[in-house]
């Protein structure tokens, strides 16, 4: 039994001496395998950071790429922006300038066309100066129904200031009648009324026709005379004073100059 018991532990450290380097070698297996697993876990914790600091590294360049895509448009709209105003300002400061050209040409086109119209009327008023003139010169046929209206025209404010014998005027210088002709139509003994004979305009005064001749107002007739003096008051033409004058039976002392036409 003894014997046994000696034999049976001897196959017991026979067998712990035999399992004792495959448990050692187990062990280093098995560290090995750690060592390997925390290897590969190292090695995939540094894969996956490293992918993390990719990935990252990926969206900060994708938010810079973003931002600067951004800031390119935000730039190309401002600068659009600022085309379209400079485009504005420059279409406006061109208005400005065609309107400022069209005033300036409206302005010379409304000067010129004042100056033409200027032209024409001082055209006309120089014709109608000259036809006046030549009206004048010619004589200008008065009706008797606007007697009244060349009289008034050609009537004194003060005849006393205003009249002038020829004396006064330097002596007369016009047409003499002849002295049969004056002694048989003219003087004090042969009155007549004005208004019954022809009448005109002649050199801007009043002149009428009487006994073959035309006699022209020199004097303006005194104010003081009645309105219709040349309808209802006898008057008479006499030769004084080396001048013909008109009287006024009504108003003996007056004298109205007067001048001598042979038409």
């Amino acid at each position: 039994m003894r014997g046994n018991r000696f034999v049976g532990t001897g196959v017991l450290l026979l067998l712990l001496g035999a399992t004792a380097p495959i448990y050692a070698e187990q062990q280093d297996q098995n560290q090995q395998q750690d060592k390997g697993k925390q290897q590969q876990d190292q090695n995939k914790g540094q894969q996956q950071h490293a992918q993390q600091q990719q990935q990252d590294q990926n969206k900060q360049q994708q938010h810079t790429q973003q931002q600067q895509d951004q800031n390119k448009q935000q730039h190309a709209q401002q600068q659009q922006d600022q085309n379209k105003q400079q485009h504005a300002q420059q279409q406006q400061d061109q208005n400005k300038q065609q309107h400022a050209q069209q005033q300036q040409d409206q302005n010379k086109q409304q000067h010129a066309q004042q100056q033409q119209r200027d032209q024409n009327k001082g055209q006309q008023q120089i014709a109608q100066q000259q036809d006046n003139n030549r009206r004048s010169q010619q004589g200008q046929r008065v009706q008797q129904s606007q007697q009244r209206q060349v009289w008034q025209e050609h009537r004194a404010q003060n005849w006393q200031s205003e009249h002038r014998d020829w004396q006064q005027r330097g002596g007369y210088n016009g047409y003499r009648i002849p002295d049969d002709r004056y002694r048989g139509n003219f003087g004090p003994d042969h009155s007549f009324r004005i208004y019954s004979y022809p009448m005109e305009v002649y050199g801007g005064y009043p002149r009428f026709q009487y006994g073959g001749f035309w006699f022209g107002f020199v004097d303006p007739w005194p104010e003081y005379w009645s309105d219709s003096w040349y309808d209802n008051d006898d008057v008479y033409i006499v030769y004084s004073n080396d001048g013909y004058y008109l009287y006024n039976r009504r108003y003996p002392r007056d004298q109205i100059a007067i001048t001598v036409y042979l038409n």
